[in-house]
């Protein structure tokens, strides 16, 4: 990035940011939050477009567009708050009309007619009518409906008792209810007619409330300026990609513009734009969630991209999973939007690692006799040393995971404080890291044993130089020796700690196998001799398994983040403090 300050006459301003509005590629320091009055009707005029626009979003387009309204983010929220109000008095209503069922049809006046006879109504439910009641009281039973016996008794007196809690009498029948009940489902099916020919407009709306965003940052960024010389100056601090210098240089070079260039540092907080390729920027949104690096970070995005698509593959651990996946995601590209290629790709991990685990719908495929051997030596065994294979390997994919992230914060050490500054953490990084290859080599075979402890020698006592008495070298030695050993209890019981949080990918798969295999189960014992048995077998498995992908995606989504979040960031040292690259721009929704 480099850094501009730009100083102009304070009349000029307007146009001045106007013009960078235009090339759109200079961030200016600005608030990204509503500062005074102006920013906030502009915020709030933002907000119901949005709203406005979310809602037309699942609706489908009417043939006739209708009456163009005057404003259509007012008209839309309009309609869906009347909708929302009718659709909010239904529930009570089916409540009612359910209470009123047993009732049936009646004339509510007749119970006034009555009353002026002398006789009064008194209504009641039981599970069964005791012949006695029948005797003793006027006592006529209306419905038998949901298990109980509906019935009113008649009483002249004022002396009346009966040994049933009276029910409330109802106030209408069951017919008037229903017929209010299709008044205002109708009046909802007209609002979400006015909707959708309110979606022909969605265009427009887009294009509102990308001029009211380019309003609202322009204000911002205008409110920024810091004045000068009794107001007659502003100063505005902006930052722009190195790759853009020369289109901006000669726009501010032919507006006559006084700037000042300059690298940016780290100290001037400079936003970060982050530059990968297109299947690591698929993950940005991952590091969004955490945070940006700051200026002298690394990039954390293109190890995100490996492990959590891995990871996430080995929570889902199903071929025919992965397949639903990858067909889900292509259905909903329009829904989806951005997400679906995530989907996608995440969909094809899922298949090669649910192939390589021999898993497709929970039945292991090495039990198919028609799959090839050779086929069948691809996948990985069911045991490996004696332990479940997939276990095994959830805890080397997670060695391998900390002691990468160990290398990436020795890189980053030395790149930010130089090597001198850096051999405690060098030092940990050549323990860990060098014990785990060493161990490796030798349970392999590759190294004997005499050569395997002499290499481990010279590793533990170059690492304890670094970790107990050249950790810092501006420090008193014997507080290098004291924080060392405050470091090594805290590494070697973190340490375990986070290993075994990798075991967490194992589990899950096994739960999300263990689950479907008892569907599976499920489904065969009511297959029975068949007939009829095949459509109970196809709607148990069909729901059984699309549930269990619903949970399985759930945790396969917040496990391997927090593997990522936690584990990994912790002991790559990253902070993620940075803030988002966001130039002024005529259409900043992004």
């Amino acid at each position: 990035m480099t850094k501009y300050d730009f100083i102009l006459m304070s009349g000029d301003a307007d146009a001045f940011l106007e013009k960078l509005q235009s090339v759109g590629v200079v961030d200016i320091t600005r608030s990204l939050k509503p500062i005074d009055e102006k920013s906030e009707k502009l915020s709030v005029r933002a907000e119901i477009y949005r709203k406005a626009l979310s809602s037309l979003k699942a609706v489908e387009k009417a043939d006739d567009p209708g009456q163009k309204p005057t404003d259509f983010a007012v008209a839309v929220m309009d309609t869906v708050r009347e909708k929302e109000a009718i659709e909010a008095q239904l529930p009570q209503l089916r409540k009612e009309a359910d209470e009123l069922v047993p009732w049936g049809q009646f004339d509510a006046k007749s119970f006034d007619r009555l009353k002026e006879t002398g006789l009064k109504l008194h209504f009641y439910k039981a599970k069964a009518i005791d012949p006695a009641w029948k005797e003793q009281y006027a006592l006529s039973e209306i419905s038998n409906f949901g298990g109980y016996s509906y019935f009113v008794v008649v009483s002249d007196s004022d002396d009346y008792d009966f040994p049933l809690k009276e029910l409330p009498a109802p106030d209408r029948d069951y017919a008037a209810i229903e017929q209010q009940i299709a008044d205002l489902e109708a009046q909802v099916k007209q609002k979400e007619h006015r909707l959708a020919q309110l979606k022909w407009h969605e265009p427009v709306l887009q294009a509102e409330l990308d001029k009211t965003l380019s309003k609202l940052d322009l204000h911002l960024a205008n409110a920024a300026g810091e004045k000068a010389a009794e107001d007659y100056i502003t100063v505005f601090e902006g930052f722009a990609p190195a790759m853009n210098e020369p289109a901006l240089r000669d726009m501010l070079d032919k507006e006559q513009v006084f700037y000042i260039e300059d690298k940016a540092k780290v100290d001037d907080n400079p936003p970060i734009k982050l530059n990968n390729n297109k299947f690591v920027s698929m993950f940005e949104l991952l590091t969004d969630m955490y945070g940006r690096p700051k200026y002298d970070e690394f990039d954390p995005t293109v190890f995100i991209s490996i492990f959590f698509m891995l990871f996430f593959a080995f929570c889902m651990g199903d071929m025919g999973y992965g397949l639903v996946l990858i067909g889900a995601s292509l259905a909903l590209k329009k829904v989806l939007g951005k997400i679906a290629p995530l989907g996608v790709t995440l969909g094809i991990a899922t298949t090669v690692v649910g192939f390589l685990f021999h898993t497709f719908f929970s039945v292991d495929m090495l039990t198919w006799s028609w799959l090839p051997e050779g086929v069948k030596r691809i996948m990985l065994p069911s045991q490996i040393a004696g332990y479940d294979g997939t276990m095994v390997l959830a805890l080397i994919v997670g060695i391998v995971h900390i002691c990468l992230a160990l290398i990436v914060k020795t890189y980053q050490a030395t790149k930010v404080k130089g090597f001198a500054n850096s051999l405690g953490t060098w030092g940990w990084t050549l323990l860990i890291v060098g014990g785990v290859i060493v161990g490796g080599l030798a349970l392999m075979g590759v190294m004997d044993k005499a050569l395997t402890k002499w290499i481990i020698i010279i590793i533990g006592g170059l690492s304890a130089l670094g970790i107990f008495f050249l950790n810092d070298l501006h420090r008193n030695p014997l507080l290098n020796v004291g924080s060392g050993l405050w470091e090594t209890y805290n590494t070697a019981t973190g340490l375990l700690g986070d290993v075994l949080s990798y075991l967490r990918l194992y589990a899950l798969g096994l739960a999300g196998a263990k689950l479907g295999e008892a569907f599976n189960a499920i489904g065969v014992q009511a297959l029975g001799d068949g007939g009829a048995g095949w459509i109970a077998f196809i709607l148990i498995v069909v729901i059984g398994h699309t549930l269990n992908i619903a949970m399985c995606v759930l945790g396969a989504f917040v496990h391997p983040l927090r593997l990522n979040f936690l584990e990994f960031f912790k002991n790559s040292g990253y902070e993620g403090s940075g803030r988002r690259y966001k130039p002024l721009t005529q259409n900043t929704e992004n």
